[in-house]
């Protein structure tokens, strides 16, 4: 039982890290999303997230804060994941292919005042990158959580929410941190 304890603390100790090392600047991008997201909903648009495996069930969790609530009491706000319906992701992967099951959807359901955001851990997933393609040209503000070095969305976004790391598990722990703190700001910067 001892070694079981000393590997859960060291494991514990180890998430803490990550979330101590994030820069001053990075700080500043969850709050610029905070804020170009809030702005969104307010004028009408609306948040898309997306992501493949523990990123697809973030992408759950955050659109379900935002649609339900996450602390305050108040509208739901107009967000949705991607990854909902197993009849559009069947057909769209059987029609089209894997790679395109987001950008097709995308293309169906973004305009100019929507926010996108794909999560993923190493930034590299072909489906992603399809899927951030699709949104910036219909003119959707992207922005993406990674990890890290940001892979090829670095260079494909407005706004990198890159967390220090290159562990996929201290990532996906940290993601979920960037969208709760994320989700309550723009709780509060929408409902005004």
């Amino acid at each position: 039982m001892a070694s079981h304890a000393e590997e859960i603390r060291r494991q514990l100790e180890e998430s803490a890290r990550v979330k101590q090392k994030f820069s001053n600047e990075l700080v500043e991008r969850i709050a610029a999303f905070a804020e170009k997201s809030a702005a969104a909903l307010r004028s009408g648009g609306k948040l898309v997230f997306f992501g493949n495996g523990g990123s697809a069930a973030d992408a759950l969790h955050l659109a379900a804060e935002l649609v339900v609530r996450l602390r305050a009491e108040r509208k739901g706000l107009a967000a949705l994941a991607l990854t909902t319906n197993p009849s559009v992701l069947t057909a769209a992967g059987n029609d089209y292919g894997f790679d395109q099951i987001f950008s097709r959807q995308v293309e169906s359901l973004l305009s100019s005042q929507d926010v996108l955001v794909a999560l993923s851990t190493s930034g590299k997933s072909a489906n992603i990158l399809r899927g951030v393609e699709a949104g910036r040209a219909r003119g959707a503000y992207v922005a993406a959580f990674t990890g890290e070095s940001g892979g090829a969305l670095a260079g494909k976004v407005d706004l990198l929410l890159n967390v220090p790391s290159r562990d996929p598990q201290r990532i996906q722990e940290a993601h979920i941190t960037i969208g709760h703190i994320a989700c309550s700001l723009i709780e509060k910067l929408a409902c005004v």
